[in-house]
């Protein structure tokens, strides 16, 4: 990490500064002091832990952001007195817990003639973590999420510890479990599968007890004498009641959902039920089975041998165990994985113990579970540490798919998310038509801007954080590349912060576009979604009578039965006046929305799943949506809506103006949306 932090400092001293955007890992700051020019900012350390805690990062120290986005720099002056405050604070432990920074990390930069500071921060390790403030880590440790600092709340903060103190979390001695806590037709099946592996092998003689000594699922503390089943024995192997004694959150669960791009109800489900074990050996065996059923991939042949255990599958197997293996069982998610047509989901409880760069290049390993991780490589199943996940990506790439796009989420848990989408990369008429479209000049391109371009051509927009899953690259070349096109008029963009991007010439529909040209709000053939024998269109409607006011409507919209507004511009209705709704409708949503109008103090996690359940559907205007929720409209925004879109919790219904006024809302349908 420290290597990659300054190679990021480096190219970005190389770059153009009037291409920088604050984004996740940039943050610019004035100096105090009189012009700005003085000293450091107490945000500056809050900066610093929130870096250091989540994927490092770099601080501009002597520029400010303007409202359309960009960087202005004001410089700083007395260069050596800053420096030495800076690596003073660092090194007062009463400030700073631990000092991640030397001289290298510190660097400066002249841009027209003034002098900014480069203070790039690398993620600490996890037994660095946390990196806090004020001698006291609760209250005091941030984290970075989308472009700002946050405080990390107790309960993570201890998690936190635990991760730092322990290298293996399942290693754990539990007294006087036995054999009778276990489910022994699960362990009779790993038996007869490593004696198949290995028919010579001296643990195939041992009596049971002995065999899950040898494995790692049974321990005898030679200090105390105590003696029983590890944590991971009990979870490999135990009933699902007995691994409940322990882990009071446990939960499994595989989901295979019919269409793609939708949460529509399982149709087929694997939990603990009663009618099975429930462990983690048997959701394996039972998940895997299902994951590859219906696999569409052509058997390959090697040495004129069929071989059926393709890349793909050797992907679908890697990714499953990983999730396993790595999943915090202490942490309140549940382990998910979901099948559709469209892609393979997978998330685990907890974060990530290395950076992810270092994850996708299989440089590094850190198993959260290694006793499990063993007991499954004992039966071939999981690759050697640290090179699960290059077989993963390896997997996809042999299809040509789009890469398989893992990440972390920290609210309203800590999960660990890979999403592996079966859909071409670069499909050939897409790539066709950007040639045609742009001519020569197109091929011409790096291939990161030619992605940039298919992602934009195929999905409308293109935003930094979208072209980051599919290409590699550090996240100031993106911003570059991204820039770059706009400067050769292959993209427009929204400016400012989370800028949006589209393809030239592309017409985006804008809130003016939905909101304006009203007409009499009265009824004729063209108005509604038919010219049939509906009431709204017969006049037989309360508004249509005139018992309301006219409706303001532009031309080619209409509202359907139940009050919204609906546009042939947009995919989905949006609701954007309580009062045009039906009364049945508008008191179904007072229900859903009862909590939060009653209470304003929520949790977090409660207030994002009233959000989500009145969002679904349909979009819903700011301020709208702030009525019906007894909120005012900016702070709903700030707290909730926007770190929800950040997290593909919410989509939007005009992404190239995200602060719109007339801005509306819409419950996202992603694997990392669904908590169950």
């Amino acid at each position: 990490m420290i290597n990659s932090i300054i190679q990021q400092l480096e190219q970005l001293i190389a770059g153009d500064f009037a291409l920088l955007r604050e984004s996740v890992d940039i943050e610019c700051k004035l100096a105090i002091g009189q012009n700005g020019k003085g000293g450091l900012p107490k945000s500056l350390w809050e900066t610093y832990s929130a870096f250091a805690n989540t994927d490092g990062g770099i601080i501009i120290l002597g520029a400010k952001e303007l409202k359309n986005g960009t960087f202005e720099a004001h410089g700083i002056e007395n260069l050596v007195q800053i420096k030495a405050d800076l690596f003073n604070t660092l090194n007062n432990p009463a400030k700073i817990n631990k000092n991640l920074l030397t001289d290298q990390f510190v660097r400066e930069w002249q841009v027209d003639g003034k002098i900014l500071l480069l203070i790039a921060v690398p993620r600490a390790a996890r037994k660095q973590q946390p990196i806090y403030l004020n001698n006291n880590p609760l209250n005091n440790t941030y984290v970075r999420q989308n472009e700002g600092d946050y405080t990390l709340d107790d309960e993570h903060v201890k998690r936190m510890l635990a991760e730092q103190a322990h290298d293996g979390r399942d290693d754990e001695i539990l007294a006087n479990f036995g054999l009778d806590d276990l489910a022994i037709e699960s362990l009779r099946s790993y038996r007869q599968r490593y004696s198949n592996l290995n028919p010579n092998a001296e643990l195939n003689d041992l009596v049971d007890i002995e065999f899950l000594r040898r494995i790692g699922a049974y321990g005898i503390n030679r200090e105390t004498g105590a003696r029983g089943l590890t944590k991971a024995g009990l979870l490999m192997f135990g009933m699902q009641h007995t691994i409940a004694e322990i882990f009071p959150n446990y939960m499994v669960d595989y989901q295979e959902r019919p269409h793609a791009q939708t949460e529509a109800r399982w149709v087929d489900r694997v939990v603990p039920d009663g009618s099975w074990s429930g462990n983690l050996y048997d959701f394996y065996r039972k998940v895997y089975n299902k994951l590859i059923q219906d696999l569409k991939i052509p058997f390959e042949l090697k040495d004129g041998v069929r071989q059926e255990d393709t890349p793909v599958h050797i992907a679908l197997r890697e990714a499953l165990v990983n999730c396993i293996v790595h999943a915090d069982y202490t942490d309140r998610a549940s382990v998910l994985i979901v099948k559709r047509p469209d892609m393979f989901g997978f998330r685990n409880p907890g974060l990530m113990r290395i950076p992810l760069e270092h994850a996708l290049k299989g440089s590094e390993s850190d198993c959260r579970n290694r006793k499990l991780h063993q007991m499954f490589r004992l039966i071939n199943v999981g690759e050697q540490a640290g090179s699960g996940i290059p077989k993963i990506l390896s997997g996809w790439q042999s299809q040509h798919w789009i890469p398989p796009y893992l990440h972390e989420k920290r609210k309203p848990n800590n999960q660990t998310l890979l999403e592996m989408t079966m859909v071409d990369l670069f499909p050939s008429d897409t790539m066709q038509q950007l040639t045609q479209q742009f001519g020569l000049s197109f091929t011409e391109l790096k291939q990161n801007e030619r992605a940039a371009l298919a992602i934009a051509k195929l999905e409308g927009t293109v935003t930094h954080a979208r072209l980051q899953t599919v290409v590699t690259g550090h996240s100031v070349d993106i911003t570059r590349d991204l820039q770059h096109l706009v400067k050769l008029g292959f993209l427009n963009t929204s400016g400012g912060r989370g800028s949006v991007y589209t393809l030239a010439g592309v017409d985006i529909v804008q809130p003016d576009d939905i909101f304006n040209e009203p007409n009499t709000g009265m009824s004729d053939s063209n108005s509604g979604p038919s010219s049939g024998s509906n009431e709204a269109s017969l006049g037989s409607n309360e508004a249509s009578l005139g018992l309301k006011e006219p409706s303001s409507i532009p031309n080619g919209s209409y509202r359907d039965e139940m009050g919204r507004l609906c546009s042939d511009r947009l995919d989905f209705p949006i609701i954007d006046n309580l009062m045009e709704l039906s009364e049945d409708f508008r008191e179904s949503l007072y229900v859903l929305a009862h909590e939060a109008r009653t209470k304003q103090r929520l949790s977090l996690e409660v207030m994002q799943h009233i959000i989500l359940r009145l969002c679904t559907e349909h979009f819903f205007t700011i301020s709208a949506l702030g009525e019906l929720l007894n909120r005012k409209a900016e702070p709903l925004r700030k707290r909730y809506l926007s770190p929800m879109v950040k997290a593909n919790q919410l989509s939007l219904a005009f992404p190239t103006t995200p602060t719109h006024e007339k801005q509306a809302y819409r419950t996202n349908t992603e694997l990392n949306h669904s908590e169950n």
